[in-house]
Parts: structure tokens; sequence; C-alpha cells
């Protein structure tokens, strides 16, 4: 099979591989669908340390049952489906308790490590545990589906924080965890939501996507905003999808007293902690990582409508095109977001699925 190989940092190349065989709780997947998310983007370059080469990377996918293990029962051949990204073992304390983010095992696919390597889904098949596995609606194209995971990521950044309905929040970073933490806050039931970034181009898209206010702003001068939106209260809840030193410092500073920061971004490894805010305002700060179990939430909601992706997605090509898309996302081209790979292809031209 064809799959897109990092064999070093900054190098990705078309490899032919053999095709995977699925053990007996598996499910081959023929890929028809693999977003490049901003982790892959980090891992490019080794600044992750999750991307080890040489490694196969991918886990935002959608694809066909292509062949199934001897003991799944629940899936055939020819089924659409899509999966999560993270690999759990089922049996800890974490998994038991539905927390299967937190997995003591926990492996990530296409993602490798000094702990774990496993295949991912820029190729034109993937094997998967049965027990990771969901059925598509028929309302959801394989792109769209490609969007799953990030979409169950920011629904689980907004069930962190434990939301009861008609808040005023703000989400800094509007990116695209930022673009779907609005929407999901949104079909959570806050009453209002302010988005704030430096970049016009992508609050344009947040206020279409049903932004009450966006704010080009950081710093000192969010702050000033927030509160004269807020007649000097701070919002109810403040969703960080950034992960930086200044948009954590934002988060918390905007936030009201006794409010609650959902730390969704994940860039720098360590940032700076105002304590004595975080102390004697009372403020909660929640970490999110990855989703658990909001994959059926997530199609529900898009095949809904109250969720939408297509404008989210820059472009579907082909898997020959991606070491040209991993440059053009690694240099910051502007005004990029998604970018899908479909493995089906591998000649630039008309794309299956769409």
């Amino acid at each position: 099979m064809k799959a897109l190989l990092l064999t070093e940092y900054k190098h990705l190349s078309i490899a032919e591989l053999p095709v995977p065989e699925p053990g007996a709780e598996d499910v081959l997947v023929q890929v028809a669908a693999c977003g490049i998310c901003g982790s892959d983007v980090h891992g490019y370059d080794g600044s992750s340390g999750r991307r080890i080469p040489p490694v196969v990377m991918g886990h935002e996918a959608a694809g066909t049952v292509a062949a199934v293990g001897s003991a799944v029962k629940g899936f055939k051949v020819g089924d659409r489906v899509t999966f999560d990204s993270t690999v759990y073992c089922g049996l800890c304390e974490f998994c038991k308790r539905g927390e299967v983010n937190l997995c003591n095992d926990r492996q990530v696919v296409g993602v490798s490590t000094g702990d774990f390597r496993r295949a991912g889904a820029f190729a034109e098949y993937v094997t998967v545990p049965e027990r990771i596995l969901y059925r598509l609606p028929e309302g959801l194209d394989f792109a769209e589906a490609a969007m799953l995971e990030a979409v169950s990521v920011a629904l689980h950044g907004v069930a962190v924080a434990e939301l009861k309905g008609g808040e005023t929040v703000l989400v800094i970073g509007a990116g695209m965890i930022g673009l779907l933490l609005l929407q999901a806050a949104r079909a959570a039931g806050c009453s209002r939501v302010f988005v704030a970034d430096i970049d016009a181009t992508r609050l344009a898209l947040a206020k279409k996507l049903g932004a009450d206010e966006v704010l080009e702003a950081s710093g000192a001068e969010l702050f000033a905003a927030v509160m004269g939106l807020t007649d000097g209260r701070g919002v109810d809840v403040s969703f960080e999808a950034v992960g930086r030193n200044e948009t954590v410092a934002g988060a918390i500073d905007c936030v009201r007293k006794g409010g609650t920061v959902s730390l969704v971004g994940n860039i720098a490894k360590e940032v700076s902690l105002p304590l004595q805010k975080v102390v004697t305002r009372q403020i909660r700060l929640q970490g999110s990582c990855a989703s658990a179990g909001e994959y059926p939430e997530a199609m529900e909601l898009m095949v809904a409508g109250k969720i939408k992706v297509d404008s989210l997605i820059t472009a579907v090509a082909p898997l020959s095109d991606g070491p040209e898309w991993f440059e053009r996302l690694y240099s910051r081209e502007p005004n990029l977001m998604k970018i899908v790979l479909d493995p089906r292809i591998l000649v630039a031209g008309e794309v299956a699925g769409r």
C-alpha cells in the first residue's frame, strides 16, 4: 500500500508499505479521508517528541471496513466508519470509569514515542481495535467525518467545564479547536460567546459561525474589551485554545471571580501561573485532554447542523500532495485551516467521497 511516511524530521515521502494484518479484535479500514492535525505539524519537526521517525502519522480519519479480525462482532466489510484517536485498554481504573482519555496504557493512532509506536491513517489502510470504532451516519461524508476527532475534543473541553446553561464565555484562539469550542459552547446552551484572536480573517469566520462578539485583541486590550462587555464582571468561563503564556494569562484575567478556565490548548510544555489571581479570586483551572466518548454526540450535532465544519475544511487533496501541504502548514501560510488527505487517490484530480 501507499503511505505518507515521516522518514526523518521535516521530510515526508510516499512509501510502499505492507497492508497491515488485523489482529483478532482489530478492523482493517480503507482510509477515505484523514485530516492533518496541528499535533502532526508539531510532530513533523520533532518539537513534540511524539512522532519519532519512521512513522506514518494521521489520526483524524474515516473510511470503509476492508477486513475484520476473527473476534470482531460489531462491524462487517463495507461499513462506513470512523475511529477515536485514543487506543485505550478498557481494563484500568480510568477506563472503567469511562475516562478512557486517561487510560494508564493509553496509546494514540499515528503516534510514536519511546513507549509505543502505532501506525496512523496517512495511508491506504490502517488497523484499529474494534472498541474505538464508530459507524458513520449517512448524513456525513468522509471529509466531514475526518473532523469528528477535532469536534469531540471541543465537546470534551466544554463538558469538563461543567456548564449549566446561560453562561457568558470567552474563547481565546480562533484556530480549528477554538472555532469548534465556539460552536460546542453554543450547543451547550451558553447565552453569549465571545471569541478573541489577533487574526482578523479567523475572527471573520468566528462571526460567521455564531460568535456574539469577536475581539481582535490580546493582553490589556482584551481584558478591557471583555470587562466592557460584561459590566466589569468578567465571563463565567474562559476556553483557552492556544496554550501559551500570554493566552493562558488572558483567560485567567478575563474570567469572573469563582469562574472556570478550561485549558484546551497545548503548545507550550510549561506556562507561568498568576497564582495569587487564581487563589484570591477562587478560579477553577480545568485541564482537558483529548475526548472520552463524545463521538456519538459529535456525529449527532454535525448531522443536525448545530456544529458546522464545511467552512473549516480548506482543501481535500490526494495523499501525494501531503508533503507540500505539511510544508505550507509548517510555514504558517495564512488562511489555512483543515487539510484533508484522501489516500484513495494518489495524484491530483477529482477527489472521491466529497
